[in-house]
């Protein structure tokens, strides 16, 4: 499998000043990470998008990513759990409730099991985290407990990843309307909710890291902090490719024909 391209060590630069980058280079170094390391360039969505995917890949998917769509309000509440600014927590909170929605209604994890069930799983098969590959787990937990212990400004740094995400979100939206029967507004819903959404958080969380990083050893922890998230999401992309694509399936993980929905068990 292809791996993401790899950045010189952080620690280098070719000047050799010991002073920060100026704010807009330091920006231009972030964004750089993602043109080189951001998931969209992983051959598995290619795949996706370009409509090669087979029903049981795009399950696969869609059962895999809800392990990764699950925790991030749960990572989230570990990130606030450690912030003793009240106006930090007023705006950061609001990622939890994008994601968990209301008590009844709303929500990217209410949006992304409208997803499962169109393309024919169980909702609440999907929702109990049976059949997610120990490789998912693997790098999602791995992510949780970064936001959860390390500093707080390589913790927001790490979420910079929502700076690439509405280019794949457009991407995908129009992909899957092109070349899937199950897209439509209801199950696409989760992708064109982000759009709006994710610019709200990068706005804040890119703006707080270019002012804290304010010591050439805070930007070097910054982006291996934004790196290392890259890392995450490809990780969790190679294991379904080679699970599902290549045929390696694991073991507990989701094989064909379980957890569907009644109508299509039945069919």
């Amino acid at each position: 499998m292809t791996q993401p391209a790899a950045s010189a060590p952080f620690a280098e630069h070719p000047s050799g000043r010991a002073q920060p980058q100026p704010r807009s280079e330091f920006e231009a170094r972030l964004r750089q990470i993602g043109a080189e390391r951001y998931h969209d360039l992983h051959p598995f969505h290619a795949r996706l998008h370009g409509g090669q995917c087979s029903p049981d890949e795009v399950r696969a998917w869609v059962i895999n990513r809800w392990q990764y769509q699950s925790r991030i309000p749960m990572k989230d509440a570990a990130f606030l759990s450690r912030v003793e600014d009240p106006q930090l927590r007023r705006i950061w909170r609001s990622r939890i409730e994008d994601h968990d929605g209301g008590v009844d209604e709303g929500g990217g994890i209410r949006r992304w099991l409208a997803l499962a069930q169109a393309v024919g799983l169980d909702p609440d098969y999907v929702a109990s985290g049976k059949g997610v590959m120990a490789a998912t787990r693997f790098a999602v937990d791995a992510y949780v407990r970064f936001v959860r212990d390390m500093p707080l400004l390589d913790a927001v740094a790490a979420s910079l990843t929502e700076m690439f995400a509405p280019k794949i979100h457009a991407q995908r939206i129009e992909g899957l309307l092109q070349h899937y029967d199950f897209a439509d507004d209801t199950s696409l819903s989760y992708f064109k909710r982000r759009l709006s959404e994710a610019p709200k958080d990068v706005a804040f969380g890119l703006n707080y890291v270019l002012d804290h990083a304010d010591t050439l050893e805070k930007q070097d922890a910054a982006a291996a902090a934004l790196s290392f998230k890259t890392d995450v999401l490809w990780a969790q992309l190679d294991a379904l490719w080679n699970g599902y694509v290549e045929g390696n399936t694991p073991p507990g993980a989701w094989r064909p024909g379980e957890g569907m929905a009644r109508a299509q068990a039945g069919a």
